[in-house]
């Protein structure tokens, strides 16, 4: 599972026009999932996310976390994160998780946010989204399920 969590003042997904998900400050999320992804993998990188201190403190500190802050996410589910470039100029996508392994993972990755109190926006699986992004610092962090322990 790979996450690109960026900080922001102000997030919003729409697709033909209609707004589907909206938030101020918090963590635009991307997130993809691959097929050796599970729902321990999800609950670990959902922890690690509400942990983490990337907010300013009172010193301008990256110290505080989203928590802290009463900030919210917007969820916006990114299979493209496990393309592989390494040959020819067209990217493959045979790592990404089938959208019957995925679907699942995306909503309990959505739902587990809840035990932390972390408001959620969701974009829609699959769909054709358009992203409004105003990261702030810019702080992005990229978190791989490999990585994180």
């Amino acid at each position: 599972m790979k996450v690109v969590v960026q900080r922001c003042k102000y997030a919003k997904c729409t697709i033909d026009g209609r707004v589907t998900g909206q938030i101020d400050q918090g963590y635009c999320l991307f997130v993809g999932f691959t097929q050796s992804d599970t729902p321990e993998v999800v609950t670990k990188m959902v922890r690690k996310i509400a942990k983490l201190r990337i907010f300013n403190d009172e010193n301008g500190k990256m110290n505080v976390s989203i928590q802290d802050v009463h900030g919210s996410v917007l969820s916006i589910s990114q299979f493209t994160l496990y393309a592989d470039a390494k040959k020819g100029n067209r990217p493959s996508f045979v790592k990404a998780a089938k959208p019957d392994q995925a679907i699942p993972l995306y909503e309990q990755f959505n739902e587990a946010f809840k035990t932390y109190d972390i408001p959620v926006e969701t974009g829609v699986f699959g769909a054709d989204m358009k992203i409004e992004l105003y990261n702030d610092g810019p702080v992005t962090i990229i978190l791989d399920s490999e990585e994180v322990q």
